[in-house]
């Protein structure tokens, strides 16, 4: 369990039991799109709060399956933007698409959680009612036709489409603009040829055609980590991990 899913883990359940045990006070807190000017706390508390036991469930239980493994790729501090963009983007769509409906729930931050998952594991399989295995990619774009035809076609479910596709379209478009910081971040190893610390030359430079598959992952969160915090943040085993990348000859 990584920290930041274990504090939304807790804060999500204890939001739904003060929900439970004072409704009147929960209901200053959801969203409703139209009121949202005068009340602007709402984009984010209503993330906080659920339709009963069900809906908490399968949200949590998403985010503990999936948000581990994001958060240990994106690192704690992007992870928590990424949930939080996520759940305002599905406030946003929210605002334009259904003004009038009320919503709760983490879905629209837990769907953002899913885009990550898919855009870094794109082809692992997810088990549909832990039966029918369904790869991650594919799963996003069944759900989100799934989405556009209901919350199109005015379907009255009780689900907040619109909420769920801006979860997805606040998550990618920040998944690729870290794509391209990250690129501008490697280039810079040509351009700016007189760089105080070589080390980090040569890190920036690292092939990643050359790096196995199961260290691409750590290879490209640790640079993740220079482009955003610094050489100085890396700790000793980061700085040694990066440099099994090197060839020998820029050593």
């Amino acid at each position: 369990m990584t920290p930041v899913v274990r504090a939304l883990l807790i804060a999500t359940v204890g939001a739904f039991f003060l929900q439970t045990t004072l409704p009147a006070l929960a209901n200053a807190f959801v969203f409703v799109p139209r009121l949202a000017i005068v009340r602007p706390w709402t984009i984010v508390t209503y993330m906080f709060l659920h339709g009963g036991l069900m809906h908490l469930g399968f949200n949590m239980l998403a985010l503990f399956f999936f948000g581990p493994r994001v958060e240990e790729r994106m690192g704690s501090r992007r992870f928590t933007i990424l949930y939080f963009l996520s759940g305002l983007s599905g406030a946003i769509v929210s605002f334009f698409f259904s003004p009038n409906a009320p919503i709760i729930g983490a879905s629209a931050g837990v769907f953002g959680v899913m885009m990550a998952f898919a855009y870094f594991w794109p082809n692992v399989p997810i088990h549909v009612w832990g039966i029918i295995p369904v790869p991650a990619r594919m799963l996003v774009i069944i759900t989100t036709v799934l989405a556009l035809w209901s919350g199109l076609g005015g379907v009255r479910s009780g689900v907040a489409h619109f909420a769920h596709l801006g979860g997805y379209a606040g998550a990618y478009l920040y998944l690729r603009w870290l794509d391209r910081s990250r690129t501008a971040f490697r280039r810079k190893a040509t351009a700016a040829p007189a760089v105080a610390d070589r080390r980090v030359e040569s890190w920036r430079a690292i092939d990643m055609s050359r790096v196995h598959e199961v260290n691409r992952d750590e290879v490209n969160r640790i640079l993740d980590k220079i482009s955003a915090e610094g050489i100085a943040s890396l700790t000793p085993q980061e700085k040694v991990f990066l440099s099994n990348f090197v060839p020998a000859t820029e050593k």
